[in-house]
């Protein structure tokens, strides 16, 4: 496997969030992000694009949100590479039974969080939606879950009953108050949802070694996280600046 490190515009579209980061060499020379609904905006922000720089995405907000995507790096001369969910890459095996159905955002933060430390793990990107995925230390993606995120499980309730309207909670172990329990009940879902495959992978004699964490609800559960947390923000850019320049 060849890296060849030309400077790389990563793109991540999302359901609620457009995150953008400029790799030059080794690190992030500029990051940013703006909600999928501006993404017209995306880059407003950007800084000036070194000569050779080349635009790669995941793209989960459809097509609408691909257009404008390309549309910004249009503006700055560049074309836009969409990556898509392979069988096998830098390592890892994708165990899905249809390849292509896995999210690419999942594929690259897969191969982000093996690149990274190429052990039993789970890799747990905590946004709109929560996705558990298990990943083991000989490369396969074994499978992984997909639950609402917290904030969607509260926005359900909110809409979905009569009385339970949304109004910002606290944690509490012991919930004494309508909105600490909706915010407890959706940390504690999510956080239920990722200890079951933690058990699963365990029971399968590939006890994990670490939860990976990423996404914008990742400070919210990862106290509640009874076992070694590594924190990644930046984990599906990092997967996709490694796509771009595999060679």
């Amino acid at each position: 496997m060849t890296l060849t490190p030309f400077p790389v515009l990563a793109i991540d579209a999302g359901n609620t969030r457009v995150k953008w980061g400029l790799r030059i060499g080794d690190g992030w020379a500029a990051r940013g992000a703006v909600t999928t609904a501006e993404a017209a905006d995306l880059d407003a922000n950007w800084p000036a694009l070194p000569a050779g720089t080349r635009a790669v995405a995941s793209n989960v907000g459809g097509g609408g949100v691909r257009d404008l995507l390309e549309a910004a790096c249009a503006r700055h001369g560049l074309s836009l590479a969409l990556i898509a969910s392979g069988r096998e890459r830098l390592g890892v095996r994708n165990g899905y039974r249809d390849a292509a159905q896995l999210g690419t955002d999942r594929w690259a933060a897969l191969l982000a969080a093996y690149r990274d430390s190429p052990v039993n793990q789970l890799v747990v990107n905590a946004g709109t939606a929560l996705t558990v995925d298990a990943l083991r230390a000989d490369g396969l993606f074994a499978g992984g879950l997909i639950v609402p995120g917290p904030a969607l499980m509260r926005r359900a309730l909110g809409a979905g009953t009569a009385q339970l309207r949304l109004t910002e909670g606290a944690f509490d172990a012991f919930p004494r108050s309508t909105p600490d329990a909706i915010t407890t009940g959706s940390v504690q879902a999510a956080v239920g949802a990722i200890e079951r495959m933690h058990a699963a992978l365990a029971s399968a004699g590939f006890a994990p070694a670490r939860i990976l964490l990423a996404g914008g609800a990742a400070p919210e559960l990862a106290p509640h996280l009874p076992m070694p947390v590594t924190l990644n923000d930046n984990l599906v850019l990092d997967g996709l600046v490694l796509l771009a320049r595999d060679r």
